[in-house]
């Protein structure tokens, strides 16, 4: 069973996500905030992070650089869930490492479970 992490410190919606990833058959590790979100990466190297980048503690970009510079998990793939829909936002979150970049408004669940599946093949 492939495991990921969900870094959001919004605790519905981390929720409804988390529950719906474990429908479809994946181990769901949760972090509210950035700090932990690289703890927990460190500790249980899970298959994919889904990583929201307004985070209380650490930012999503400052986890990415962060993940990238440690040897531990530099090779997990990154999939940004975020709210930012800024070009620059994107540019710079890809730059640092992100697989995929996609706007929450913008995504189904579904269509996040596809991505998902896409970067785990």
């Amino acid at each position: 069973m492939k495991t990921i992490l969900f870094v959001e410190d919004e605790p519905n919606l981390q929720k409804a996500v988390g529950q719906f990833l474990e429908k479809e058959g994946y181990q769901i590790k949760s972090a509210l905030d950035g700090q932990l979100g690289l703890e927990m990466a460190r500790e249980f190297k899970p298959d994919l992070i889904l990583l929201d980048l307004i985070l209380p503690k650490k930012d999503g970009f400052q986890v990415l650089e962060e993940l990238k510079k440690n040897e531990i998990t530099k090779n997990i793939p990154v999939i940004v869930l975020t709210n930012l829909e800024e070009g620059t936002d994107v540019e710079k979150a890809l730059s640092l490492g992100a697989t995929t970049y996609l706007v929450k408004a913008n995504y189904e669940l579904d269509e996040v479970v596809k991505k998902i599946k896409e970067t785990l093949k």
